[in-house]
């Protein structure tokens, strides 16, 4: 494959790295277990650890807490601290405690609600069964917050629209329908969960995990860098490519999981990855060179 000069300059003097984790680093099951590296992953994180070039992994997964998803790749060989790993409920437990919300309702297990919790935010579970000191809180909910849940019933879901009429807002870990497993493309719980309730309360969730700007914003405060310094990398069309033009970041999409060669051509061109390989073993020949 021949590079673009210009994309060739900008690999070279890229200062930083933020990488999606399903599909493109990983793969595993519908659950996020049984995780396996994809080619080339492992070799290319610890190329980076060994130049002191940074790097952050920036998962829209919310089962696991980002201390546990990096102990999990810490034990595969990838060289990622727990503070650069990244899931949707640690941007939105930064985004949420600036903004100074105090109470928040959360739809999904501990992966979700913990990083809320570790702020300072007082988390409040819809039915009462995933916050141990939930029976003592007073007051009225601030928002509502979206994550993996699975096992979400028609009481969560009523309690959720009534937090909304109540004046609470809506904010959701992803909206992305799937996600990359070793078996195919697997439901996303966030977006089916929404759906019902903006469809009930006419309200749209706001996301905070990719494609958001957020989400870039707070993989560049971990990195110490300006989102245009960083290069984004992985596998969804509607993820990190969008959210990496959204930031001036270089877009680099790879096909080891959601999106093959014809769903990034089919872009708009001013939407299309600047560099597409295969996978990041390629990426790691690539950046070699430069």
């Amino acid at each position: 494959m021949d590079i673009a000069r210009e994309v060739t300059e900008r690999l070279r003097t890229t200062r930083a790295f933020v990488f999606d984790m399903d599909g493109t680093l990983v793969l595993g099951d519908r659950n996020n277990k049984g995780l396996v590296p994809l080619p080339g992953a492992v070799a290319f994180t610890q190329h980076l650890h060994e130049r002191g070039v940074p790097f952050v992994i920036l998962t829209n997964g919310t089962t696991r807490t980002p201390a546990e998803y990096a102990d999990m790749l810490r034990k595969m060989g990838f060289p990622v601290p727990d503070e650069r790993m990244l899931t949707p409920s640690a941007v939105a437990a930064e985004y949420l405690a600036r903004r100074k919300f105090k109470r928040v309702m959360v739809l999904g297990g501990e992966g979700v609600w913990r990083p809320l919790e570790a702020l300072g935010i007082e988390v409040v579970s819809p039915s009462n069964k995933h916050v141990a000191n939930d029976a003592a809180s007073q007051g009225p909910i601030d928002a509502i917050f979206v994550g993996w849940y699975r096992e979400f019933t028609m009481d969560d879901l009523e309690a959720a629209c009534n937090a909304v009429w109540a004046g609470a807002k809506l904010f959701t870990s992803s909206m992305a329908p799937f996600f990359a497993t070793a078996n195919g493309r697997a439901l996303g719980t966030s977006r089916a969960i929404c759906a019902v309730i903006t469809s009930i309360t006419g309200q749209r969730p706001t996301v905070l995990g990719k494609p958001s700007l957020e989400a870039l914003r707070c993989s560049a405060r971990r990195l110490s860098v300006d989102p245009t310094e960083i290069a984004v990398v992985g596998d969804d069309p509607a993820l990190e490519v969008p959210m990496a033009h959204r930031g001036g970041s270089l877009a680099i999409a790879v096909h080891t999981g959601i999106g093959d060669e014809s769903a990034f051509s089919g872009l708009p061109l001013n939407e299309q990855p600047h560099l597409i390989v295969q996978n990041v073993e390629e990426l790691l020949t690539h950046y070699r060179r430069t």
